[in-house]
């Protein structure tokens, strides 16, 4: 017992001298378990909407009320045309559009049923299915209103709120359309980021970092040697995720294939410079792993791949615009779904340049040509 009693101090006087991984135990838990007990939900709200209004009516403004009640739909913008509201929908601006014919106050007043149209982007098919029902539901409960105000009409005898329900860019709700995108990204960051972030620590492992110091290299030169043949297996494996969504689950491509090898460019420059940064900062390739997968979580839950972000507090949200996965999976899913093209996805190259910039100066600063 003495003989374990003193391996035993041993062991936690080690682990206590390693901060880092130490830090990294005790808070991966208690961040998990906020993201999946907060920024995880199904049931998608405050939808951000568009609305072309041609009645102008207190019964349009009504029905408009009954629709921002819910929560389920925030209306952000006024159209004042159909290809506006159309223009606003494709840019990925807002998820659903809310189109009020014009004689909606005079069909009312007749009990002539009167045709809403509802159109729900459903590249993100669990946003959708929460926009189509509450759709709906607030239909028929508006007509039951309008029709118990009636002393000679029954609740139940027809509907006059007609919700025409228009599911855009997934109107089969086929997942493989949704998801395919989103693994793309998914690979791409478990791969750069992963390996990349040992890359410099196996260096100093194995001591053939003593012969990189020594030579005439300067730091942005070895982070670039560093970085550059992993962009060229990024583009294999997205070329590869392309070929079997496209072969196999029949993935549409309705935007430019150039435009989106081009802008896949900088999000494997921006996940590669997220693993160098990550490899300056450890000491060992244990380190690096665990704080790899402490960006990896927090990129496929947080980033849209699997749930909504409308559905998400505020504080996760803005979390999530900190992640390159975020803007990398609007790329795809606007390319491939909706079509989008550079004038519409400028955003989000922006915000990836910006991270690029910042996580590589980062990585530079960092890492000195020194052994430590």
């Amino acid at each position: 017992m003495i003989r374990l009693r003193a391996l035993l101090i041993k062991e936690f006087i080690q682990m206590k001298r390693d901060n880092l991984t130490l830090a990294l135990m005790i808070l991966m838990p208690i961040i998990q378990l906020l993201v999946f007990g907060f920024a995880i939900h199904t049931d998608v709200k405050h939808l951000s909407s568009v609305v072309f209004d041609q009645s102008l009516s207190s019964e349009s403004r009504d029905l408009l009320t009954s629709f921002t009640a819910s929560e389920y739909f925030d209306i952000n913008y006024i159209a004042h045309s159909f290809e506006e509201a159309n223009q606003i929908v494709d840019s990925g601006q807002a998820k659903v559009a809310i189109i009020i014919p014009p004689d909606l106050s005079a069909n009312l007043k007749h009990s002539r049923p009167t045709p809403v149209q509802v159109i729900v982007d459903a590249s993100d098919s669990t946003s959708a299915s929460s926009a189509i029902a509450a759709a709906q539901t607030i239909g028929q409960l508006k007509s039951k209103e309008v029709l118990l105000q009636k002393q000679n009409i029954a609740a139940d005898a027809f509907s006059l709120y007609d919700m025409r329900i228009r599911s855009w860019y997934n109107r089969d709700f086929i997942t493989a359309y949704y998801m395919v995108p989103g693994i793309m990204g998914i690979i791409l960051t478990m791969t750069m980021v992963m390996i990349t972030s040992m890359a410099i620590v196996r260096e100093r492992e194995t001591g053939t970092l003593e012969q990189l110091i020594v030579t005439p290299l300067k730091t942005y030169e070895l982070m670039i040697g560093k970085i550059i043949p992993y962009i060229v297996m990024g583009y294999v494996q997205a070329t590869i995720s392309l070929l079997v969504g496209i072969a196999i689950f029949d993935l549409p491509i309705r935007g430019s294939l150039p435009l989106l090898y081009g802008l896949t460019s900088f999000f494997i420059i921006a996940s590669l410079a997220l693993g160098v940064l990550i490899s300056s900062i450890s000491r060992t390739q244990m380190q690096a792993m665990q704080m790899s997968f402490f960006v990896f979580m927090p990129s496929v839950l947080l980033s849209g791949f699997m749930f909504p972000r409308d559905a998400m507090p505020k504080l996760f949200y803005l979390l999530s615009e900190l992640l390159p996965m975020t803007y990398y999976i609007e790329i795809l899913r606007g390319i491939i779904l909706r079509g989008n093209s550079i004038t519409v996805l400028w955003v989000q190259v922006l915000s990836l340049i910006i991270f690029i910039s910042a996580t590589l100066g980062l990585a530079i600063k960092k890492f000195t040509k020194t052994l430590d």
